[in-house]
């Protein structure tokens, strides 16, 4: 009689600590659910990772536009070299994602590539040079040769400091992406191309693409160069997609204006910001800034965004204030009549440091 009893105590404590796991895993009912119920809970569970997945990836951008006359102003080639590479250290400092160099007046094309691929050794523009400098040094050292041809503009490079982003790998370094560049294959039947990464051998990819080309290499695991599946090329954007700052684009636009009509989102600048000694004052940690998908900071040359507006056809008219969503000074009360758009990029970027990580997902170190 008290073996059956100790049974009876024993079975409802065992069924106690189900009913207890069953609350603690969020089920209120029978801890055993309908097979009907179960497939539908899995499939809800799964639509919201993949929700959740997708949102991770669609990471929101930052751009900076600087106007290419400010290299104008530089008083030797040697100068306005250290300039560029100012501008270069900053967006990489800062992690921006786009710099759009524009002109005041032109008429050209916006078309950074060419200006990039002219290697006449004629002096170049002021927004020419800044595009090409910028590229110059976004590009990893062990790919430069093969991408840049010789250039009168290029003499001075050397002696600017590295940007040493986290695409500019060593020799010695593996990582999970590589920046590479498409090699001509010896044999014309092969299947694959080889891709010079930066390490002691090249590596085959599963694609054949003429030679020349700048891609992005997903290196995998294997570090066993010699054996193993042919390596995937990805989109330049996936190392971002998951944490890992991967430089910026550079951008060439003949005005102002388009450097919003020709913005390369398809949702184009949702948020739009202009810096200048006229503008609101208003404290860093007082700034709230609307959740945005692209954002745009816009820096004037040497007479402002003012002269910008005034001289773009298709913003003539139009104050300022009217062409950005916010207008602002992000160094009041300074020392020096002026400052110098090199110096403004560090200031201001600094400045909204803080604003932008409070609204935008910021990438991991």
């Amino acid at each position: 009689m008290a073996k059956k009893k100790r049974r009876e105590i024993e079975e409802e404590t065992n069924n106690g600590a189900q009913n207890d796991v069953s609350i603690a895993n969020g089920d209120f009912e029978s801890h055993e659910k309908h097979p009907k119920e179960k497939k539908k809970h899995r499939e809800k569970e799964k639509a919201r990772k993949k929700d959740t997945v997708s949102l991770q990836k669609e990471m929101s951008t930052v751009s900076i536009a600087v106007p290419g006359s400010i290299i104008n102003n530089a008083q030797s080639f040697e100068l306005a070299t250290r300039l560029a590479g100012q501008i270069a250290r900053a967006a990489t400092i800062f992690r921006i994602d786009e710099v759009v160099v524009f002109d005041n007046k032109s008429t050209l094309e916006d078309d950074s590539t060419h200006m990039v691929e002219n290697n006449t050794d004629e002096d170049e523009t002021g927004a020419a040079f800044l595009i090409r400098i910028l590229s110059y040094l976004e590009t990893p050292q062990y790919l430069r040769k093969g991408l840049f041809a010789k250039h009168n503009s290029l003499r001075f490079v050397g002696l600017l400091p590295p940007l040493d982003a986290p695409h500019h790998l060593r020799k010695h370094e593996w990582a999970s992406y590589r920046e590479g560049i498409t090699l001509k294959n010896q044999d014309q039947g092969s299947v694959g191309t080889l891709v010079d990464v930066g390490l002691s051998k090249n590596v085959m990819i599963d694609q054949v693409i003429h030679p020349g080309r700048r891609v992005t290499v997903a290196m995998g695991t294997n570090r066993n160069l010699d054996a193993g599946a042919p390596r995937q090329i990805v989109p330049s954007s996936r190392p971002r997609e998951e944490g890992t700052y991967w430089g910026y684009k550079v951008r060439y636009a003949s005005n102002i204006s388009s450097v919003f009509k020709n913005c390369p989102y398809k949702e184009g600048y949702d948020y739009r910001m202009g810096t200048s000694e006229h503008g609101l004052v208003i404290k860093s940690s007082e700034l709230h800034l609307p959740s945005f998908r692209h954002l745009l900071i816009a820096f004037g040359g040497l007479a402002g965004l003012e002269e910008c507006i005034e001289e773009d056809n298709d913003l003539k008219g139009k104050n300022v204030r009217e062409a950005f969503d916010l207008y602002l000074n992000t160094c009041p009360h300074q020392g020096s009549r002026t400052i110098r758009t090199e110096e403004a990029i560090f200031i201001s970027l600094q400045y909204f440091q803080e604003p932008i990580n409070r609204v935008s997902s910021k990438y991991e170190h």
